[in-house]
């Protein structure tokens, strides 16, 4: 087994989908004995309350509608930090290498000559999943599965002014697409979707919240997609005729 938290070093870390006891070994060993925590806005209260008390904690969440801490500016204090002689995690909600801007803070870690280590986390796609208790795959009905976001960097959307769609053209029956991040207006990104090719009647579960004890879970289909019943932030969209079934 690995040991604690190394002066000097850099931890990536999952922190799963929010439910304290789905973390792995490894970052609960990390969280009680590194000395600098850097999390996410999504971290959950549950999570954070297993962090060594005698460690310093810089919150670096980008949530919507907020005041936010740029992805350069998270770099430089996180490397700041390890040149001090810290031990540092860098909290990421779910999985830090799917759509956790993982890639941005590994190169920048790189550049600086910091020792790194990245720990997996249970991404929300499959914590979703198994509240469903329903597979994304299945030799029967989906085998294919595919994940997106419908977010964007803000120098892509720069340097793109007409976007791709999230998805183009109708959704195969034998594959389950999940959306992270859709955004606040579920009914504009169903449009959009439809728009594309997507049929209005393509089944569409939204999950809330996941692993929380407030999660909301909501079945219906795309052209009835509708913000207000799907729960609050963060939402997860998952598509696909494989999901019919997991109506209760």
């Amino acid at each position: 087994m690995k040991g604690p938290a190394q002066p000097g070093h850099v931890y990536l870390v999952g922190a799963g989908p929010g439910d304290a006891s789905l973390l792995t070994m490894r970052a609960h060993h990390l969280l009680t004995t590194a000395t600098h925590i850097f999390p996410d806005g999504l971290i959950s209260e549950e999570v954070l309350a297993l962090v060594n008390p005698a460690a310093a904690m810089t919150p670096v969440g980008k949530r919507y509608g907020r005041p936010r801490v740029t992805q350069g500016e998270i770099n430089t204090l996180v490397i700041a930090a390890a040149r001090a002689g810290k031990s540092v995690v860098r909290l990421k909600s779910g999985d830090p290498l799917v759509f956790g801007r993982a890639g941005e803070e590994i190169e920048a870690l790189r550049e600086a000559q910091i020792p790194l280590e990245i720990v997996p986390g249970i991404t929300a796609a499959f914590a979703a999943a198994a509240a469903l208790q329903r597979p994304l795959t299945d030799r029967t009905s989906a085998s294919k599965l595919i994940l997106a976001t419908a977010h964007y960097a803000a120098n892509k959307q720069d340097l793109d002014p007409d976007p791709q769609p999230v998805w183009r053209g109708p959704l195969p029956a034998d594959a389950t697409l999940v959306l992270y991040m859709p955004g606040p207006n579920l009914e504009g990104l169903a449009r959009e979707l439809i728009a594309s090719g997507m049929h209005p009647a393509t089944p569409v579960t939204a999950v809330s919240r996941i692993s929380a004890g407030d999660q909301h879970i909501h079945h219906t289909e795309i052209g009835l997609l509708l913000s207000k019943e799907c729960g609050p932030a963060p939402v997860l969209l998952l598509i696909g005729r494989s999901l019919a079934s997991s109506k209760p």
